[in-house]
């Protein structure tokens, strides 16, 4: 048995449950890396990341670097002694980094790999209406999520479940993960599987504006896919227009309404409490949806403040 002193890496929420989960398992972190502070909001106040906010709060040694390749931290990396690093979306590493303990440096990725490298594997497992996913993890090569794999756990998503719902469950299978994976290199028991690649992998492309725009041509099905895995954030977005009026509409929650009609796809059907987006195969009901200055407000909220004209279209 080898007493694990690790380094952990991280930015977000997820990486906290993770992190938090290895300091309850009382192993030794001898620092936390996390994103440099930036200005975030209207008001651009300096804003810290999830990780950096949990570090401070449990006293642990945080080091924020703009610059990984930096020789001064390369120099505080190595002085720290850690012999393995952990890390859980954080940014892709250089190899005087990964390469540096005697144990290795491994990931947390929240998909089953090779499938759903990349930036949004819980939204894109989602999105393209997955059945089931999971998390890996790995020793980090050169390469974004290629590395040898040494455990991986699998769940089913649920078809009503969001992004956010999935977010939250693979954050605690995870946590469990990375506590085994540890239990396996503490006792020198690590099997890792290589990678293979083939030609039906699916790739966790980072989200833009471009990609979460809503296209009411395509089947109900993955409308309400593209709604779920983007909900809560960053939100599927549309235009509604209505009598030389046009919004940029956020939309989080929605169902589908089979039904045969005689509407044009994107018409808009409101009633006092309901508001429905025709489709080809009958309907995609909105139940949550943000105006552009306003909140995020359930569809009856919506409709108590404005009404829509048979003009009304989602583009």
């Amino acid at each position: 048995m080898e007493k694990l002193r690790i380094v952990f890496m991280g930015t977000p929420d997820f990486a906290v449950g993770i992190l938090d989960s290895i300091l309850k398992n009382n192993y030794e972190i001898a620092a936390v890396i996390t994103a440099a502070d930036k200005p975030a909001g209207r008001g651009q106040k300096i804003k810290y990341s999830a990780v950096k906010e949990y570090a401070l709060a449990n006293n642990l040694n945080l080091l924020q670097p703009t610059n990984l390749k930096d020789e001064s931290f390369l120099a505080e990396l190595k002085a720290l002694n850690a012999n393995l690093q952990v890390v859980v979306a954080f940014r892709m590493l250089p190899k005087a980094v990964w390469e540096m303990p005697k144990l290795g440096t491994f990931n947390l990725h929240a998909s089953l790999l090779p499938n759903y490298r990349g930036a949004a594997p819980i939204n894109w497992a989602i999105i393209n209406g997955e059945s089931k996913t999971g998390v890996t993890t790995f020793f980090i090569d050169d390469k974004i999520d290629t590395g040898a794999m040494i455990m991986s756990k699998e769940t089913e998503i649920d078809p009503n479940e969001n992004a956010g719902q999935l977010h939250d469950r693979l954050m605690n299978i995870g946590s469990s993960t990375v506590i085994d994976t540890l239990a396996l290199i503490e006792k020198g028991e690590v099997k890792t599987t290589i990678q293979t690649d083939d030609a039906d992998i699916k790739t966790a492309y980072k989200l833009n504006k471009e990609n979460c725009k809503i296209d009411w041509n395509k089947s109900a099905t993955e409308i309400n896919n593209l709604i779920r895995g983007l909900s809560p954030y960053p939100a599927s977005w549309c235009f509604f227009t209505d009598k030389n009026q046009e919004w940029n509409v956020k939309i989080y929650d929605s169902k589908i309404i089979k039904d045969s009609h005689n509407y044009t796809t994107g018409t808009i059907i409101s009633s006092k409490k309901e508001l429905k987006i025709a489709v080809k195969e009958g309907f995609i009901q909105i139940l949550s949806l943000q105006f552009p200055g306003k909140k995020k407000m359930t569809t009856a909220e919506l409709l108590n403040g404005i009404s829509f004209s048979e003009e009304a279209k989602a583009l």
